[in-house]
């Protein structure tokens, strides 16, 4: 069974996080075949599911909440994320996309989302993007007050940087649990610039969004995916879990948030913890990443 990582005292997380963005564009979206999803992913151990206010044009969490009878919400940790407005669905009078850290925003988006949902608490919500208009103080009183309540568990960041994250952090009283952030072998910059290194200095387990690289990984054809290729052949595995096991190996305690609509590709997802991954073999794919040698 997939192991689990602590976020806080009161929350942890499966290692593998299911992505449910994709959620609204599957041909199949009533509640049995997502309910099938969940289960396929409960099956291997990952009780996680990623949601965002914004997803499949705000529809994602509503169709998951279709799906969610009581006893498979217990069974689950909810992520969902708010602060982006696009000018489509409930805010299609917007003129421009923007970022919203408001309280006010922030509580009308966790309410809508509790209710989509069909649920009373979220177990982890995220600042989808950190907000240069944002009012540090307002914007930590209104997370903290959330947590007080028992709408959120747990709140955190997601494509904060380290600078962002201690703004936010200083106004407040409730500690940020995790940065969600883009890590993959098409996007290995989070290894070098800091933001992992910040992570781990502080013992926070970072979540990884599109740890496939947006599928470019799956499709493409190039160094990367031919030694991934030849991994994956050697230890009977696929490549993308070769991918994933290149993240689960790194020390900072990544998260990857995997997601599929095919329910063949959702039971599989737990075979990136077969991956073998030595030091040299994680260099290896390092360097084509990085398309250089190291210095």
């Amino acid at each position: 069974m997939i192991p689990r990582i602590d976020l806080s005292p009161n929350l942890s997380l499966s290692r593998i996080v299911y992505g449910m963005w994709r959620v609204a564009d599957d041909s199949d979206t009533s509640p049995a075949h997502v309910r099938a999803k969940i289960e396929a992913c409960l099956e291997q151990g990952i009780t996680t599911m990623d949601q965002a206010d914004i997803y499949g044009g705000y529809r994602a969490e509503e169709i998951m909440g279709a799906a969610l009878v009581p006893e498979l919400r217990d069974r689950i940790e909810i992520v969902t994320k708010c602060d982006i407005v696009l000018p489509e669905g409930p805010f299609a009078d917007r003129r421009v996309k923007y970022y919203d850290t408001s309280p006010a925003h922030i509580t009308a988006s966790v309410e809508n989302s509790l209710r989509l949902m069909k649920t009373d608490r979220i177990d982890l919500l995220l600042i989808h993007r950190p907000d240069p208009f944002m009012d540090a103080a307002e914007t930590g009183q209104a997370l903290d007050a959330l947590v007080q309540s028992g709408k959120a568990r747990a709140v955190g960041v997601s494509n904060f940087r380290l600078y962002d994250w201690t703004l936010l952090q200083s106004a407040m009283a409730t500690p940020l649990v995790t940065n969600q952030i883009e890590i993959s072998l098409n996007r290995p910059e989070p290894f070098s610039n800091g933001d992992l290194a910040f992570l781990q200095e502080r013992g926070i387990a970072p979540m990884a969004w599109s740890p496939l690289g947006g599928g470019g990984l799956m499709t493409a054809d190039g160094p990367v995916q031919a030694a991934l290729d030849r991994i994956a052949a050697e230890q009977g595995v696929d490549r993308a879990a070769v991918a994933v096991g290149w993240l689960l190996a790194h020390p900072a305690r990544i998260l990857p948030v995997m997601g599929t609509n095919t329910l063949s590709r959702i039971a599989s997802l737990s075979d990136a913890l077969r991956v073998e991954m030595d030091r040299q073999t994680w260099f290896e794919l390092y360097t084509l990443a990085l398309g250089h040698e190291l210095p």
